[in-house]
């Protein structure tokens, strides 16, 4: 029988913003951004959370919810910083571990009870374990499988321990609402309920066959989730197992919307740094570049072009984005977001014919160790002199890894 945790940080963002303001404990606590900026809600404080603030909402929204709110723009370094002492952690208690985001990690514990005892005294060990060394809360959810785990952690919200016994699973998410499940999302959710489920119960009773004729494959990932089986993209890998990312994005949603060539040029120079140096940090290269333009009516277009060999050089990817931007944007129009997007992606030492060899590796060798003075004094430590102009604050939101989610199934 596997034995799965599902170790999830509570209030992660907020959490580490206590511990270097005390003061802040207890509030109504909103990171992301000021209350009057553009952007989403990357956390918020339980005490923040009774006034129906959510990740994701609007900043203004969340004032106008919470108007006595402390709002704060958050500190991306400090949060990785922390991310990275919790994995180390948890790979003193497994050897398979599965960062499913920042402040969320799966651990297979099969097999390590001479080590550290059963489920509930190994959880409670851990659970102790993160607190003591930083200073953090966690929810631990156990079970048989990862999506029984995951949905455990969250009924045990703040700072809990809850373990399903195995044979239980399907007693436990009967009578949760349909969301609860992973990858249940607005759409389908909307979906479900037309058709008169509410709980995952009722998606339980209908037959696979019915769910796979609504809802095709997705609907077959459904019906094994609502019995408590791992089913659907959110478990692909196994736990362990490391993946390279399939492509690599960076956004900025400015502050006013601006026509500023020259900004908007310096902006795109900026992303594509962000993009090129996570690249290094996986050791691939891209050969397809794309960028992403919102402008002030919210119209939104995309355009993408397909480099002759692939590169993980900011230089590069800049030079490209920002000839993308010239050839589609009209001068004059304002832009709301730019975005700088990467993939189609080959380990790094290929040839590439966009520089002369010599030219290449002295780029590369200065990329290195610009990536060594950043990752020793922050992001913004050394900035190419293109992007200088287009500096603008890492947002939490856009630096940090999402949670995966499946597709919504198709409407």
């Amino acid at each position: 029988m596997s034995i799965i945790f599902h170790v999830d940080m509570d209030a992660f963002f907020v959490s580490v913003e206590e511990i270097f303001d005390p003061a802040l404990k207890g509030k109504p606590v909103v990171v992301g951004g000021k209350s009057h900026e553009r952007g989403v809600v990357s956390a918020a404080s339980y005490a923040a959370r009774k006034f129906g603030v959510h990740s994701a909402m609007p900043l203004r929204t969340a004032y106008q919810l919470c108007p006595s709110a402390i709002f704060i723009e958050g500190h991306p370094d400090r949060y990785r910083e922390y991310s990275h002492r919790v994995r180390a952690i948890l790979d003193r208690f497994s050897p398979l571990v599965q960062m499913a985001s920042i402040d969320e990690a799966y651990l297979d514990m099969t097999g390590t009870e001479r080590l550290h005892g059963p489920p509930l005294k190994a959880a409670h060990r851990l659970h102790e374990t993160v607190r003591a060394e930083t200073g953090l809360n966690c929810s631990i959810g156990i079970a048989a499988s990862r999506l029984v785990a995951k949905v455990s952690s969250d009924q045990a919200k703040p700072n809990g321990v809850l373990w399903i016994y195995p044979g239980l699973e399907a007693q436990f998410l009967a009578p949760l609402d349909i969301r609860k499940i992973p990858g249940v999302g607005k759409v389908s959710e909307k979906r479900l309920l037309e058709i008169g489920i509410h709980k995952v119960g009722d998606l339980a009773a209908l037959d696979d066959k019915t769910l796979e004729q609504r809802f095709g494959k997705s609907g077959l990932a459904l019906a094994g989730k609502s019995r408590g089986l791992d089913a659907g993209g959110w478990f692909d890998e196994a736990i362990g197992e490391r993946s390279d990312p399939k492509s690599i994005s960076h956004e900025h949603t400015f502050s006013i919307d601006t026509d500023d060539e020259g900004l908007l040029h310096a902006t795109l120079s900026k992303l594509a740094e962000m993009v090129s140096r996570r690249l290094r940090e996986h050791g691939l290269q891209a050969r397809t570049v794309q960028i992403k333009v919102r402008n002030q009516a919210f119209e939104t277009y995309i355009r993408a072009r397909t480099l002759t060999a692939a590169t993980d050089l900011d230089i590069e990817i800049g030079r490209e984005a920002r000839t993308l931007f010239r050839e589609n944007w009209r001068p004059g129009t304002k832009v709301r977001l730019l975005g700088v997007h990467v993939s189609q992606f080959s380990k790094t030492g290929g040839q590439l014919d966009l520089l002369d060899g010599d030219k290449k590796l002295r780029w590369t060798d200065a990329m290195r160790a610009a990536d060594r003075l950043r990752d020793r004094y922050g992001d913004d430590a050394v900035t190419l002199a293109g992007g200088m102009r287009g500096k603008f604050r890492e947002r939490t939101h856009e630096a940090l890894v999402d949670k995966a989610r499946d597709p919504e199934p198709p409407s």
